[in-house]
């Protein structure tokens, strides 16, 4: 579950892959402290942080048992509680480093490497559909193409009922987000406005579309100045 890096430079290698694990390899063993506040830059991009998880992990509404795909697994924190709830859950995280962690934490997972855009699903051992995919904090490192193909994987995989909880950095409109960056510069939050004007955060009206373009249907929350919340299901016909 990743969201920014301190400090951290989007490499040259455009492969969504590279740009996973040249931010988060180095980060895994301070992500923790980042989300509960130790860094000021990002106080309120994780505010609420535990009550976020615990929103998009009770938004999946599926019976125990349910298998539940997280992209973006992190350090484990949405994983754990996901577990808690009795789904079966397949964790998917491209950074070796933070695989390693959340293994760590909780090593009853099933954490495996992959990425939005390669998902490490066996469909001979019953993983072809999937009741929900969820994520927090990382569908933002993809461009709008990218988006889309992730997306469009997804509900083809989606069981009857299923359901998509993503919770990221979107803005309402492009006054919002042009508003937060000319914050972070005048209160020289560097490393802040180096990630908002390098990473893809959505439009709200962007992020819609993309998920029009692919069948779904999505309804959206925001949970603190920076994180909304959507639930997407398939269009009725």
């Amino acid at each position: 579950m990743s969201e920014h890096m301190p400090g951290g430079r989007l490499p040259e290698d455009p492969s969504p892959e590279a740009r996973f694990n040249a931010l988060f390899d180095a980060w895994a063993a301070t992500y923790d402290a980042v989300v509960s506040g130790a860094d000021d830059e990002y106080a309120e991009v994780f505010a609420g942080y535990d009550r976020i998880l615990e929103r998009v992990a009770g938004e999946i509404d599926r019976p125990p048992g349910a298998l539940v795909v997280e992209i973006g697994v992190g350090t484990g924190n949405l994983t754990q509680k996901l577990l808690a709830r009795g789904y079966r859950v397949i964790g998917v995280e491209p950074s070796q480093a933070m695989r390693r962690e959340a293994r760590r934490k909780v090593p009853e997972a099933d954490v495996r490497e992959g990425s939005f855009l390669h998902l490490p699903l066996d469909e001979a051992g019953g993983e072809a559909y999937v009741d929900a995919f969820v994520s927090t904090y990382a569908f933002h490192h993809l461009t709008d193409a990218e988006k889309e193909m992730a997306l469009r994987r997804m509900a083809a995989r989606l069981a009857p009922e299923g359901r998509i909880v993503f919770a990221d950095t979107v803005f309402a409109d492009e006054a919002a987000r042009q508003a937060v960056i000319e914050e972070a510069r005048r209160r020289g939050f560097h490393q802040l406005l180096r990630d908002l004007e390098q990473e893809f955060y959505p439009l709200l009206s962007d992020l819609e579309d993309i998920l029009a373009r692919v069948g779904l249907h999505a309804v959206f929350e925001r949970l603190n100045r920076y994180v909304w919340m959507w639930k997407a299901v398939r269009r009725r016909p």
